[in-house]
């Protein structure tokens, strides 16, 4: 049985604490998320790599997951290209049962394996690309055999799992566990489990783009002019790289169609 099955010793009575004691409980657990990505770190990168790799040579990135995964999933991709100035097609996330389930589940949808290969091949995948496979318990067959499917193909694959020597990680090339160990509520894996593929995955893409040049320093230079948070931003990025006052980066952009790069050469 996973970690993420087992009962936390520490939680055993969270149903007799006062509020303030269950909440502390949570927070504490909460930092062995944090602790579990730290100790995952080299096949982190290992994966941001290959990720940035893929992008150089024209790939793409695929996440592909059920539930609570699937979901965090679809945010980090969702939100690439308002913050990378990217094109929606270059991160795809694949979530069981489909866009329905953003908003409510469907836990059997985890169990069709050939669903996954099906949801998979249906993006048109091809070798170079790289697919991130992630399930808390390793063992989603949604995810496991469209994973070994995508090796099959030639793409890169990788596991993003909570539990050791699962199906999932076998099935892929480079596997990232964090070991978050059992849930505060038992077998709840959008707690701590959700923590931590949340926080890799925001690494995984932000490592890629920084080193394909979607960031200048640690400012967004791809960014599109698309509502007015952003144009402000945009604005506030070309004072601070060419010096100059609001009125002259506006002025800057206007001329280089609110082309960030084209704005401060």
């Amino acid at each position: 049985m996973p970690k993420t099955e087992l009962r936390n010793p520490r939680s055993t009575h969270i149903d007799r604490m006062d509020t303030r004691s269950m909440l502390e409980l949570i927070n504490d657990e909460n930092l062995n998320a944090v602790r579990a990505v730290g100790a995952a770190l080299p096949e982190i990168a290992r994966a941001a790599d290959a990720i940035a790799a893929s992008f150089e040579n024209g790939g793409r990135l695929f996440y592909i997951g059920a539930g609570t995964s699937g979901r965090l999933a679809v945010i980090d991709a969702a939100e690439c290209p308002p913050t990378y100035g990217v094109a929606p097609e270059l991160v795809q996330a694949i979530l069981a049962g489909g866009p329905a389930c953003m908003t409510r589940a469907s836990e059997a949808a985890e169990d069709d394996g050939d669903e996954g290969v099906r949801d998979l091949l249906a993006r048109e995948p091809r070798a170079g690309d790289v697919l991130v496979g992630i399930s808390a318990s390793g063992s989603a067959r949604y995810v496991t055999q469209a994973v070994a499917k995508a090796r099959a193909l030639g793409l890169v694959t990788v596991s993003l799992t909570c539990a050791e020597g699962s199906a999932l990680s076998r099935a892929a090339d480079i596997n990232i566990l964090t070991d978050t160990g059992p849930e505060v509520v038992t077998g709840s894996t959008r707690m701590k489990a959700g923590t931590a593929q949340k926080l890799v995955l925001n690494m995984l893409s932000t490592a890629a783009m920084v080193k394909t040049g979607k960031v200048y320093e640690n400012l967004m230079i791809n960014l599109k002019p698309s509502n007015e948070k952003l144009r402000r931003r945009m604005i506030s990025i070309v004072q601070e790289i060419a010096d100059v006052d609001e009125a002259a980066a506006i002025s800057r952009l206007d001329a280089a169609q609110w082309n960030i790069r084209a704005a401060v050469e």
